[in-house]
């Protein structure tokens, strides 16, 4: 693509100048010899960037840039000027000026000015496609009591700079709830950014959430900014944060109190303004209790609370989800659902919530492209929620929308539960039949719940 850059400037030698130097470079160049013309040549479109002297009769280049600004035009500028002083350099900033070149203006300087300006432009535009793109897709769709009780309390808790925790089932839609949170805030039109604490290796934690510097340690090729700088001037989604470490819990506290970070490997203080929002399908006032979470930590980030309600609780609105998932450009569009069709979905419970829902319409419209009769949804739901048909004598282990980690979680709190019973309900048996350390065992069985009064007093059952 070629970039048209408009040239502004009183003295005609130097315009002839930079349009040879830019031509020369591939640019196309627009010359306008006043604030007037260059407005005549804006208003015609296709400039990509400014050009412009500071110094010109009639209109200056600050008031032609003030004037380009309140015309709504976010187009690049680079202010050229032979006597410029700080004050006119701080303004022409303040204006959305990229840069400030003084005269004599060396060729090289000018070139790769205007190629990071040019540069700095596309990235801004990405950026704010894929920030539309996010508001979008931050539509909560259903009108149950529910869905309309959590819209009623998005748009009290937006406006506020309020940290939100967000509980709620695995599929649910927790991020989605995040993503509707910020486009309904102040901090919109600033950077959503996610992490998810659970996916993120233990080592790496700091990292992801603070930064490093080069050589900081093994890997560390290159200074990288964290989540939280990333999300400066917007909004932190922490998901599965009861999967956060512990030391990682210390240091994150810090941060929300003070404000204040430090990347790994530096010793620089750097100052964020982030709004953060946690999620997570945990009890964190279970992992309050057995000391697995930090109950500071928990009340810095429990400011307000929402919970997403499970799709079995508002079982109105997959009428409404299925009609949005069948939407023209989405994998099932096409899909026409019988009035029978959506009520045999309607009787399944949907463990996996919003997100099996999902999959059982995408799995209809690979099987049965067209309409789908009730008959279509029975076959899909006898398959089971792994896709294919059950095991017989046992249900599948696999859920659709369980993560790995609650899946095994659950697995070995039943796999204890039924040894503890095997050996009498002795756990000191059942630590040793099982090869685990007493010391162990029994913390184990506190962070899974599976204590009873005696133990919580410091007694063996």
């Amino acid at each position: 693509m070629t970039h048209k850059i408009l040239v502004v400037d009183d003295d005609p030698d130097l315009v002839t100048a930079f349009g040879r130097m830019l031509s020369h470079e591939g640019y196309d160049v627009e010359r306008a010899s006043s604030g007037s013309l260059a407005l005549e040549a804006l208003d015609r479109g296709g400039i990509d960037m400014i050009l412009l002297d500071v110094h010109m009769p009639e209109m200056d280049g600050l008031e032609l840039l003030t004037r380009v600004r309140d015309r709504g035009l976010q187009i690049p500028a680079v202010v050229v000027s032979g006597a410029g002083t700080i004050e006119q350099a701080v303004q022409a900033t303040r204006l959305g000026a990229f840069d400030f070149v003084q005269k004599p203006v060396q060729r090289d300087r000018l070139l790769v000015t205007v190629h990071n300006a040019l540069r700095f432009s596309r990235l801004q535009d990405a950026h704010t496609r894929l920030q539309d793109e996010m508001t979008q897709g931050a539509e909560l769709v259903g009108e149950s009591r529910a869905m309309q009780t959590l819209k009623g309390l998005i748009s009290k808790v937006a406006p506020s700079d309020g940290r939100v925790l967000i509980l709620g089932e695995n599929g649910t839609g927790k991020e989605l709830v995040a993503a509707a949170i910020h486009a309904a805030s102040s901090r919109r039109h600033g950077p959503f950014i996610k992490l998810n604490c659970g996916a993120v290796a233990r080592d790496l934690a700091e990292s992801e959430l603070f930064g490093h510097e080069k050589g900081s340690f093994t890997g560390a090729l290159a200074s990288r900014k964290g989540r939280f700088e990333l999300a400066d001037g917007g909004t932190l989604l922490l998901d599965e944060i009861g999967d956060m470490p512990m030391p990682m819990q210390v240091k994150l506290l810090r941060v929300l109190q003070e404000g204040v970070l430090e990347r790994v490997g530096g010793t620089r203080s750097i100052t964020v303004d982030v709004r953060v929002l946690a999620a997570t399908n945990r009890d964190l006032r279970a992992m309050v209790e057995d000391g697995s979470f930090r109950e500071d930590l928990y009340y810095r980030l429990n400011v307000l609370t929402l919970r997403v309600p499970p799709l079995r609780e508002r079982k109105d609105d997959i009428g409404l989800l299925v009609q949005h998932m069948c939407k023209p450009g989405s994998s099932a569009s096409g899909l026409v659902f019988s009035d029978e069709a959506i009520s045999a979905l309607r009787a399944h419970d949907y463990p996996g919530n919003v997100r099996e829902l999902h999959n059982l319409v995408e799995r209809l419209a690979i099987l049965h492209p067209g309409k789908i009769t009730a008959e279509h949804v029975q076959e899909i739901l006898t398959m089971g929620t792994a896709g294919g048909p059950r095991s017989a004598g046992r249900g599948s282990l696999y859920r659709f929308g369980e993560s790995l980690r609650d899946l095994m979680t659950e697995l070995e709190k039943q796999v204890i539960a039924e040894a503890i019973a095997a050996h009498g309900n002795s756990k000191s048996a059942a630590a040793e039949a099982l090869g685990t350390e007493r010391s162990h065992f029994y913390k184990k069985c506190r962070q899974l719940g599976l204590t009873d009064p005696g133990e919580r007093h410091g007694l063996e059952g």
